[in-house]
């Protein structure tokens, strides 16, 4: 064959350049016909298992994303260095760490670089982003989430913070303007942003504390759900009027694109289960290191595949949840196996990765940028994973 009949031939051929949900309709579909499923049966096992997450999905995105459209409406608090305190939970609050850094880079200062991957270990780590998004799909409605969440932030971002000291020890960082760029206390009505993060911390910690299953109604808003709807209420009556009906269309305009990732991903879960033998290929109780680094390696995949750490949360944890069911293994445990695999890493398929590059390191070339990001958002991933392997061992999880 000619080189002009070949490139002829590559021209007639479809371009795969496919949103991801198709791609996890597609592979559902095709798994469960090539493994010879009779068309009842896909279509039984694919409805059944679409569905299985997206009530507990709905119930975590649609109220955290209400509170972050209400919070970007409001001006947070200028405290210079302190912002990367600050930092990790509003990424939490926002459900995005893109909108934390977009929203507190004014006035980070000199500290933006820093202040990113504090935000990038809060959303990863910290309810109601990360684990509770995962958990969510594995059914894990804990409590103490937020306490292994708190547990990790420290010792992960702190990982991080260690790994660009090194690598920048000579470099300038931020545009001149942005250097020692204010670093005096914010007006106290500014912190009102955070509320509904220390309305859900409250509730939560009631929970974790006290045993309310004689009274359901509090039992329910002390448990993550029940007190993210709480939360999600006081932020929208403590919105102005004029802007709740904006919050509501864009907390509904996200959430929806999620659900559908979520559902294509459980499908494929279910469908696998059905053709392989998934009881035979499984470590037992022994193997739950193994098991918590095999989760960690898979997210690690899909993230530095796709780019997306929600879309990989939204499609990982519902993807295993099938193998999770027949492991001996801790939830909670499982949960941030997959949270700290999402951290691998910041490249250039992640929007993150322009955001933090176009303002805090717009005077470096793209390798050197990638390698700081990608840097010490592996550091983190690490870190994370060595101590959560030390907490099961522990019994801490």
């Amino acid at each position: 064959m000619s080189v002009a009949s070949t490139g002829s031939a590559r021209r007639l051929l479809p371009k795969l350049d496919l949103p991801l949900p198709v791609l996890l309709v597609l592979l559902a579909v095709g798994l469960g016909l090539a493994t010879g499923l009779d068309a009842d049966q896909v279509l039984t096992t694919f409805r059944t298992g679409f569905g299985r997450a997206l009530g507990d999905f709905a119930l975590i995105l649609l109220p955290s994303f209400l509170i972050a459209a209400n919070m970007s409406l409001r001006a947070l608090p200028s405290i210079g260095g302190w912002v990367r305190v600050i930092s990790p939970f509003s990424a939490a609050g926002m459900i995005c760490h893109v909108t934390a850094y977009a929203a507190l880079s004014p006035i980070a200062g000199r500290h933006r670089l820093s202040m990113s991957m504090a935000a990038y270990a809060g959303f990863m780590l910290l309810v109601p982003a990360g684990p509770l998004i995962v958990g969510a799909a594995l059914g894990v409605d804990d409590p103490g989430l937020l306490l292994v969440g708190l547990m990790l932030l420290p010792p992960v971002w702190l990982a991080g913070e260690i790994w660009l000291r090194l690598a920048t020890k000579n470099e300038t960082l931020t545009p001149s303007d942005a250097i020692g760029a204010s670093d005096s206390p914010a007006p106290a009505g500014e912190w009102r942003a955070f509320s509904p993060f220390a309305v859900l911390a409250g509730l939560l910690v009631t929970g974790w504390t006290l045993d309310l299953a004689a009274w359901p109604v509090l039992d329910f808003f002390t448990r993550p759900k029940g007190a993210l709807l709480v939360a999600a209420v006081w932020s929208y009556f403590d919105t102005p009027v004029e802007h709740r009906r904006e919050g509501l269309e864009s907390s509904i305009r996200r959430t929806s694109g999620l659900l559908i990732v979520v559902g294509a991903a459980s499908a494929v879960g279910a469908i696998a289960t059905a053709v392989v033998p998934i009881d035979h290929l499984l470590p037992d109780a022994s193997g739950q290191t193994a098991a918590l680094i095999g989760l960690f390696i898979i997210a690690a995949l899909m993230k530095t595949l796709q780019g997306s750490a929600m879309a990989t949360f939204a499609a990982v944890a519902p993807l295993v949840l099938p193998l999770i069911e027949h492991m001996q293994i801790s939830p909670v445990a499982a949960v941030y196996a997959i949270c700290l695999g999402a951290f691998v890493a910041i490249l250039p398929n992640d929007s993150y990765y322009w955001v933090v590059r176009g303002d805090a390191l717009q005077k470096q070339g793209d390798g050197t940028a990638t390698f700081f990001l990608a840097g010490a958002s592996i550091c983190q991933a690490l870190t994370g994973l060595a101590l959560l392997v030390l907490f099961l061992r522990l019994g801490l999880v």
